[in-house]
């Protein structure tokens, strides 16, 4: 049985609340391209917030500059994600989910700098940039 969360919308309702890139990406585990989101060059204090159901998961102090072409993070705010074991495209991962409505946000991974050695790569288009 699916995990129930506290946000939850058939696949018409989330069609009209999100673009179709953010539905693609969000509610069917698609990437955007590289490079491709204005929010990777954010640098200003805030919060970013998933695109769907606007929970805070990422502060920006957190935020750093990892090359790979998505924004990326040391840590979420806690409890603001969740993840699961992703073997798509031959590979296995950590996918990572927004804890309150379950979209797709990216993957985390171990490579990341101190404190946390963690990197969460996450889809631009799946957040929202709060400035604060």
């Amino acid at each position: 049985m699916a995990k129930q969360y506290p946000v939850t919308h058939t696949d018409a309702e989330w069609k009209k609340l999100l673009t179709p890139e953010q539905f693609y990406i969000m509610r069917q585990h698609g990437t955007e391209m590289p490079g491709s989101c204005a929010l990777l060059h954010e640098k200003r204090a805030g919060t970013f917030k998933c695109a769907a159901c606007d929970q805070p998961l990422f502060e920006s102090k957190l935020k750093f500059e990892s090359g790979t072409g998505w924004p990326s993070f040391n840590d979420p705010i806690p409890g603001a994600v969740e993840s699961d074991t992703d073997t798509s495209h031959g590979m296995v991962r950590d996918e990572v989910h927004c804890s309150r409505c379950g979209s797709h946000l990216g993957h985390v991974f171990d490579d990341g700098p101190p404190p946390t050695h963690l990197r969460y790569c996450i889809n631009g288009v799946a957040l929202k940039f709060e400035p604060g």
